[in-house]
């Protein structure tokens, strides 16, 4: 018995930049800058790690390896999320 795959990936998401203010991740033509002071997680996580991502529902980004989820909504609205990781 093989695996039954249902579609192809086109994910739509990937990394463009790692840099020491943070990440640049480009999801369906649109560029959003994740800084570390907000996203803390990415700091320690390995060059691997970062670059793995994939998104869901065209609107939900997700790490696997770091087990970090971000919806879309964030990155286009973020004053309608006030609360701010604070170590």
């Amino acid at each position: 018995m093989s695996p039954t795959v249902y579609g192809k990936n086109i994910s739509n998401a990937n990394v463009q930049t790692i840099s020491d203010k943070g990440v640049w991740i480009l999801v369906k033509d649109e560029a959003f800058f994740m800084p570390f002071e907000d996203f803390p997680w990415f700091l320690k996580a390995s060059i691997g790690q970062i670059y793995n991502l994939q998104l869901f529902h065209g609107h939900h980004v997700h790490w696997p390896d770091l087990d970090i989820d971000v919806d879309m909504d964030y990155f286009k609205h973020p004053e309608s999320y006030p609360l701010r990781y604070s170590g």
